[in-house]
């Protein structure tokens, strides 16, 4: 719990980094809207407990994904959920926030029915993408959602559930991806050396799927740009990890572990290669081109056809339904490929800058230019806060 606040007490949970920073970003908004009259409680991450939240455990027990890796980490998320439910039962909170994470968090959020607080969701489930019936079914236990993506409003709706898009936290970003001149100087790199923003990932599975196909695919860039150099931001739970596979690396490669630092190598790079997810959007925001990629355990992997029904894994092709950031996918995320799709986004062709622009425009539809998403989501808490008063 925060240990000088007043006023309502919010209980909040976040399974996974890029739900950690969301809530900090959202505890943020709540005390400068309340003037700090606002307390927390829960579990999340380092972010959230730079806002003043003492979780309740470390969230890298909980932050796995993929159906075979979940399977492998089912005892300890059920009694994680036990413990998560037991603590917000004793501690009687004005309202329950759940932060993405749907597998563990939602489950909380059921389990706390009927316990007579606002029980809230921030970040949809994918139900356009699969498993359609989640929403009725959440729907019969939440009262209100709130939504990342414009077009996902329409899918809770029609079951009755009140429903907020506040738009994508990524855009909060705009304009934040400068001081570029200042991590080279820092980093000893000269303004004449190619550098590369490469992100592999903030779970530890992707980490290990992802960063020895990353570096074979930055060497076979060197052999035409031998003076390439790759920045690798990350998150405090797998920096460790990440720094161990970036050494195997054929080429240079920089640890940065900050969060400004991360906007400063966008600055600095001249392309990006990720793990598809919300760095995305931060990305496009960043008018960095970039390709996304990723890879599933083979297993968790087979299921994909079966269950997901999606033209895309970017968000920012999903937002404008046609290719914005190329992908390369399972089978694709290879060194060849993804060496090949990135070469025409460091050289100066149109198609780099077409892949700036649609990032633009996608980042335009989630939020970019209007109040911050953080500040859309903390007045929608406070307003039923009010209205539970």
């Amino acid at each position: 719990m925060t240990e000088n606040g007043n006023g309502p007490l919010i209980f909040l949970i976040a399974g996974e980094p890029s739900g950690d920073f969301l809530g900090a970003r959202l505890m943020e908004a709540l005390k400068r809207e309340t003037d700090g009259a606002i307390r927390f409680t829960g579990v999340g991450g380092s972010y959230m407990e730079a806002q003043g939240l003492n979780s309740l455990f470390d969230i890298r027990e909980i932050a796995v994904m993929g159906w075979v890796e979940v399977i492998a980490h089912i005892p300890t998320v059920l009694r994680r959920i036990k413990d998560t439910e037991a603590a917000a039962r004793a501690t009687k909170p004005d309202l329950f926030l759940s932060i993405d994470s749907p597998s563990f968090s939602l489950e909380v959020s059921k389990r706390l029915r009927g316990e007579g607080y606002p029980l809230v969701h921030y970040v949809a489930p994918s139900v356009w993408a699969w498993k359609a019936g989640r929403a009725r079914k959440i729907a019969a236990f939440l009262d209100h959602l709130l939504c990342l993506l414009p077009f996902e409003p329409p899918y809770f709706e029609v079951h009755g559930l009140d429903t907020t898009f506040i738009g994508h936290p990524a855009v909060e970003r705009a304009g934040a991806a400068a001081g570029g001149d200042g991590l080279r100087q820092r980093l000893g790199l000269g303004l004449d050396s190619l550098l590369l923003s490469v992100l592999p990932g903030s779970r530890r599975g992707e980490v290990q799927r992802h960063a020895a196909i990353f570096g074979e695919a930055l060497g076979l860039l060197a052999k035409t740009w031998p003076e390439l150099t790759a920045l690798v931001p990350t998150v405090a739970n797998v920096a460790e990890q990440v720094g161990e596979a970036i050494a195997r690396w054929p080429v240079p490669a920089k640890l940065l572990t900050q969060q400004d630092d991360k906007y400063a190598a966008f600055a600095a790079s001249r392309a990006a290669l990720a793990a598809s997810g919300t760095v995305g959007i931060e990305l496009a925001v960043a008018g960095l081109p970039a390709v996304m990629a990723y890879r599933l355990n083979l297993m968790s992997a087979a299921f994909v056809p079966l269950v997901v029904n999606l033209r895309y894994a970017s968000i920012a092709s999903l937002v404008l339904d046609r290719s914005v950031q190329p992908e390369c996918l399972q089978f694709n995320c290879n060194p060849k490929k993804l060496a090949s799709t990135l070469k025409p986004l460091i050289e100066e062709r149109e198609e780099r800058q077409r892949v700036i622009r649609d990032g633009f425009k996608a980042a335009e539809m989630l939020g970019m230019g209007g109040d911050p998403p953080s500040k859309r989501a903390a007045n929608v808490l406070l307003s039923l806060l009010q209205k539970g008063s």
